[in-house]
């Protein structure tokens, strides 16, 4: 018997990976994060398939469904939303599983900031001066090491994407203002992929007020930095002519003279 942790991706069904899509129509339970996780995603679930929706439920219930599947020899798909080794609170159930001699797996899916750069048509890590994108978060309930605040990740000035902090957008504005200025472009992502989704633009000085106007409280990434500026990105040098790699020898340019 084997716990599959599974990757659901964003939202859209479609993005569900293949090998997700198989463990979930062959398991005959089926727990899922039905806040994050759509119904369609564990639809496919085999008929007579165990189905739960594990939203209201806390650690020690969702474990006690995995050990009573264990018991009865059947294996689990533990369905997360994005990727589950982002944010996905696995590492907690792991540590449990272990605890019992319970086997797992843990299969990866698109993640929500994925999804988002992809809806935004930009690359994370254009040429010039975004190369670094940081993944981080406010603190909320969980915190941050102190070398891991938003103030100290702000001073070097890359891309930032904020998972799970639309419900602390004064403390962001705060804390990255001295650095990347209140006139910074700022996208928030809300629900990506989700037939409600909204790519909200706007700039930091503006981000807490556009977003109670659009009454985003949950469930939305913000992305700040170099690569939302467009003036300031190059090209690489992987197409340029006059670049040579293993693949392909660099030409001469043409003269104008």
């Amino acid at each position: 018997m084997t716990v599959y942790f599974i990757g659901a991706g964003p939202g859209d069904p479609e993005l569900l990976t293949i090998r997700g899509r198989r463990l979930i129509e062959q398991c005959p339970v089926c727990l899922y994060a039905g806040s994050l996780v759509p119904s369609e995603i564990v639809a496919c679930a085999p008929p007579g398939a165990k189905v739960i929706n594990t939203a209201e439920l806390h650690l020690d219930q969702i474990i006690a469904h995995l050990a009573e599947a264990h018991a009865a020899g059947q294996d689990v798909a533990r369905v997360h939303s994005g990727d589950p080794s982002l944010y996905g609170a696995i590492a907690e159930q792991m540590r449990r599983l272990d605890e019992l001699g319970i086997a797992y797996q843990v299969v990866p899916g698109v993640s929500s900031f994925t999804a988002a750069a992809a809806a935004l048509k930009i690359e994370l890590t254009p040429a010039g001066p975004n190369q670094t994108p940081l993944l981080t978060r406010a603190p909320g309930w969980t915190g941050l090491p102190e070398n891991e605040s938003l103030t100290e990740l702000a001073k070097h000035r890359v891309g930032l994407v904020l998972f799970l902090s639309a419900a602390q957008v004064p403390a962001v504005v705060e804390a990255l203002a001295p650095h990347y200025g209140m006139d910074a472009p700022v996208v928030v992502a809300h629900r990506v992929t989700w037939p409600d989704q909204v790519l909200l633009r706007c700039t930091l000085g503006t981000l807490a007020q556009e977003m109670k106007t659009a009454k985003i409280q949950l469930t939305a990434l913000i992305f700040i930095g170099p690569m939302l500026e467009e003036d300031k990105a190059r090209d690489s040098h992987l197409y340029d002519q006059t670049y040579s790699h293993r693949f392909r020898q660099k030409e001469a340019r043409a003269s104008n003279g």
